[in-house]
């Protein structure tokens, strides 16, 4: 299967540029079960992996601090394109429009990554050359047993949490004096909130076909897998246009 050959594959590039030729339209053995080796996604040699508190990065005064500061959003998406793939091939007995939305998602992740490898280069970097952490990644193997709790925690808590960190992270690197960094960090969050709406969506569509409250089975979800705690200032605007509905806003600004 070509989503999982784009998974496997080692060099981020290729990892793209295999993503993008998907064909999100052609039909799918939605019933078939995909063995994913243990070793999956393919992933480079670098950049070194670290706990995300040791992490450190260099001033923004210096171009070597903005350089770090687009690095660790070149390796979000990273992630969020093998989030997306490994949806695509772990979960059997979805809707065809859920293969869909996720191929699609892929793809859009791939351009992000394309965007912000391109800009990290004028810098002089390459992506590998500061640190980074596992945590999306991290989430992803403690769901993969369950796509309720996959689709709750990654895309719709996650993910999310990058609609928040977007304006403050473009405030930032403009500040530094990088203004081109401006129209892709727009670009990105134009395209976040489609892909964390699809996250509420298929949430909402799951827990509806298991009888459950949306809601209590989030929290409940939460309390097992114990993700990062959201933290303010969240972007309400953005969730909003991702279909967060205003309970779920007034517990999270509580």
């Amino acid at each position: 299967m070509s989503a999982l050959h784009a998974l496997l594959a080692r060099d981020p590039s290729d990892k793209a540029t295999l993503c993008k030729a998907l064909d999100p339209t052609a039909g799918l053995d939605v019933a078939q079960i995909i063995p994913i080796p243990g070793d999956a996604p393919g992933r480079p040699l670098r950049p070194v992996l670290l706990q995300a508190n040791a992490i450190q990065l260099p001033s923004l005064r210096t171009p070597e601090g903005k350089a770090a500061l687009i690095h660790s959003i070149v390796h979000i998406e990273l992630n969020a394109i093998d989030l997306a793939l490994d949806a695509v091939v772990r979960f059997p007995d979805m809707p065809d429009a859920f293969y869909r939305d996720w191929v699609r998602i892929a793809q859009e992740e791939a351009l992000h990554f394309d965007l912000l490898q391109a800009h990290l280069r004028t810098y002089g970097f390459e992506y590998g050359d500061f640190p980074a952490h596992n945590g999306l990644w991290d989430m992803a193997e403690r769901t993969r047993g369950d796509i309720l709790a996959r689709i709750a925690l990654v895309p719709r808590t996650l993910e999310a949490r990058g609609l928040d960190a977007s304006p403050q992270v473009r405030k930032k690197l403009i500040g530094a004096g990088d203004m081109a960094a401006g129209p892709i960090l727009d670009r990105i969050l134009h395209d976040e909130i489609g892909h964390v709406a699809a996250g509420n969506y298929w949430y909402r569509w799951l827990c509806e076909k298991r009888q459950l409250d949306p809601i209590g089975t989030y929290a409940e979800l939460v309390a097992r897998y114990r993700p990062p705690k959201l933290r303010a200032p969240f972007n309400l605007d953005a969730r909003r246009l991702a279909g967060f509905d205003e309970v779920e806003l007034q517990a999270l600004i509580a």
